[in-house]
């Protein structure tokens, strides 16, 4: 029997981290004994929040969950998968929009690091529409996002966005 810790590795923007993100988390850390929640450093998608102003805010909402590492990383991701030992991506799919993107990506990366394998999660109901785009748009507009994001976060997007 391996004693070998089995890490996968929760990738993305979390420009913010919603509540679907956290419903994410949550279910991945009970199928391995680490799950690193990695922020990725791509300023091509234009973030509202720095990468650090986005650790900070997933070590309010993730970092006391049992199990789960906060990092960040740059460059492409089976770099960070080799870094952390990844045996497994978790990816969220929400919908089947998703699904194209997403199986694409996952055969690229198996290709680049054929021993790490891509789970997905589907969030829960009550999260299958939430995207952090969609949760900016709403704070720009001053719309009441906070049944999608945690308290935080919707504290932040308000300040944020305040002076717009």
């Amino acid at each position: 029997m391996s004693t070998k810790k089995r890490i996968a590795i929760y990738p993305g923007s979390f420009d913010p981290i919603t509540n679907g993100h956290i419903d994410v988390v949550r279910r991945a850390v009970r199928l391995f004994d680490e799950l690193v929640v990695a922020v990725g450093n791509n300023n091509t998608k234009n973030p509202v929040f720095t990468v650090e102003q986005r650790l900070a805010q997933l070590e309010k909402t993730c970092g006391n969950i049992p199990g789960v590492r906060i990092v960040s990383f740059s460059g492409l991701l089976y770099e960070a998968v080799k870094t952390y030992g990844a045996v497994a991506v978790v990816r969220g799919l929400r919908a089947v929009s998703d699904f194209e993107w997403e199986f694409q990506m996952a055969l690229m990366n198996r290709e680049l690091a054929p021993e790490c394998e891509t789970i997905f999660l589907m969030p829960s109901p009550e999260y299958s529409f939430v995207s952090s785009t969609m949760i900016k748009d709403i704070a720009r507009l001053h719309g009441d996002i906070a049944p999608f994001v945690p308290p935080a976060i919707a504290e932040d997007l308000r300040l944020k966005f305040a002076a717009k």
